[in-house]
């Protein structure tokens, strides 16, 4: 699916084409702080990279593949709507924390909203999700 997006604009929204944004990442390039990690990884729910949500979810966080629920149910697809980044704060060394709202919907039903404020590790120099509290 990447691929078909080399002349897309980017899904995190931020007005890019795809390989000058969130592309980059998914390409293995390590993402240069949490908030340019947490719009890829929203990109890549759009896109359904689950390799890429797996190899950037914190070791000790992560869920099985199976998990991740990129899998809809029949009639029940996702389609995410866009993405709004309300703040990111460096709160250690090696930490940060990113808040953002995601809207999506599923099937034919009405437009929903994921708000987050997602914490961040940096391990050997890459970031990683680790956790979050819905807002």
């Amino acid at each position: 699916m990447a691929r078909a997006m080399a002349a897309e604009p980017c899904p995190c929204g931020y007005g890019r084409a795809y390989p000058a944004c969130c592309g980059r990442w998914h390409a293995g390039e390590p993402a240069p702080d949490a908030q340019a990690l947490m719009c890829s990884r929203y990109s890549a729910y759009v896109l359904g990279l689950a390799d890429y949500l797996l190899a950037t979810w914190h070791p000790d966080t992560r869920p099985a593949a199976g998990e991740l629920g990129l899998e809809d149910a029949p009639g029940a697809r996702t389609v995410w709507l866009g993405l709004e980044v309300k703040s990111h704060a460096v709160t250690g060394a090696d930490a940060a924390e990113v808040e953002f709202v995601a809207r999506f919907r599923i099937g034919g039903g009405r437009a929903q909203r994921l708000a987050e404020r997602s914490r961040f590790e940096r391990i050997d120099g890459r970031w990683y999700y680790r956790d979050g509290d819905h807002a």
